[in-house]
């Protein structure tokens, strides 16, 4: 695979937000069929090892579902009933979730797991059932397509690999000077962080880059120590890390204490506030993709803490509402088509702006570099 040809998946957003619009309209004139309710599940991971990042998610997204009920009375005139069904981030769970839930019409399955989406794939394009795998899942199913009920915004795993490769390029003075580098990859050993292995030994076979593999086992996610020792003994030029849950900080504690440049480390958009709290000015120069902004000066935001917070209708404090992960549910597409280059990413006060040439002009997207700021 060329690095031509990985434009040709994101290509596809304009055809899965038309096919996004066309199950809108479906909801929009279900009131005829005479239902009182659209069924919502939510697939949460609240417990296991990965439930801190799981518990504000799933916060996030019910909290936005009951926007949408205390606000507009649901959708077209009908609310939403949500009910969470926990997997525990665990593959077997949530096709039982899945199989528990398919019979009762749901409007859309959101998996939250790389790993539960590979297994529901086959299943929901037999049944029908649309998947949202929001920035995470099998990067090939933003083919639209090829993968009819599969939906995938705003960008997939592989794209995000594209945006830190190019900007390592960037910082080396251009694709060209890649050859001869040597880049790592911290990964957690799972559907989700192995996603993007094909493609990162295509660019390394492309661009003359040297790469080796660091998987960390679910199991070992906080126990990094000698593998740090083996990063810094490897003399890696960059690490791309694609990690999850306790992975994260732990990552960054033993990058630390190996003495490993934070400003060498560049992190797929999984990183949270909770991640870094702990690490303070040591954690600076850590750079990590974003898809959003972060705070409460938006209008969705200010609806929600007014009529849910306010209400007791949330499980978040209000101060949650800020934090980067509850943000990662939301998308806002500004463009009905995108082109993954060129790009160029530059700094400011803690910040970057993706800039992506597109039909249209430009399209920024913000993203919150947590380490700096």
């Amino acid at each position: 695979m060329t690095t031509r040809e990985l434009r040709d998946p994101i290509k596809m957003v304009n055809v899965r937000l038309a096919a996004i619009a066309a199950l809108a309209m479906q909801l929009l004139v279900s009131p005829a069929s005479g239902q009182d309710s659209l069924f919502v599940p939510l697939f949460t991971y609240r417990t296991g090892p990965f439930a801190n990042s799981g518990g504000p998610i799933a916060n996030g997204m019910r909290d936005y579902l009951t926007l949408l009920n205390e606000r507009d009375g649901g959708i077209g005139g009908i609310r939403l009933l949500i009910e969470e069904c926990e997997t525990g981030y665990d593959n077997a769970k949530g096709v039982a979730c899945y199989e528990a839930v398919k019979s009762r019409q749901p409007v859309m399955i959101n998996p939250w797991s790389t790993g539960i989406t590979l297994e529901l794939i086959p299943r929901a394009t037999a049944d029908q059932i649309p998947i949202l795998s929001m920035a995470y899942g099998l990067s090939a199913s933003a083919r639209g397509n090829t993968f009819p009920w599969i939906f995938n915004p705003p960008a997939t795993y592989w794209d995000g690999l594209s945006m830190i490769i190019r900007h390592i390029a960037s910082e080396s003075g251009g694709l060209r000077k890649l050859a001869g580098q040597k880049l790592g990859f911290l990964y957690l050993d799972s559907g989700f962080g192995k996603e993007p292995i094909p493609l990162f030994q295509s660019l390394s076979r492309d661009l003359g880059f040297e790469l080796k593999l660091y998987p960390v086992q679910p199991a070992q996610m906080q126990q990094q120590a000698e593998l740090w020792k083996q990063i810094v003994s490897d003399r890696r030029d960059y690490v791309v890390m694609y990690g999850w849950g306790a992975m994260n900080p732990t990552s960054i504690k033993e990058a630390v204490a190996n003495g490993f440049p934070m400003a060498k480390l560049l992190s797929i958009w999984w990183f949270g506030d909770a991640d870094l709290q702990h690490f303070g000015a040591a954690a600076t120069g850590l750079k990590t993709l974003n898809w959003h902004n972060v705070g409460q000066g938006f209008p969705l935001m200010q609806d929600i803490l007014k009529l849910v917070v306010d209400r007791n209708k949330s499980r978040f404090s209000a101060h949650g509402h800020a934090h980067i992960t509850f943000f990662e549910v939301f998308i806002n597409p500004v463009s009905e088509r995108f082109d993954v280059g060129p790009l160029s990413i530059r700094i400011r006060f803690g910040h970057a702006w993706v800039l992506m040439n597109a039909p249209h002009g430009i399209v920024k997207f913000e993203a919150h570099f947590t380490g700096i700021c």
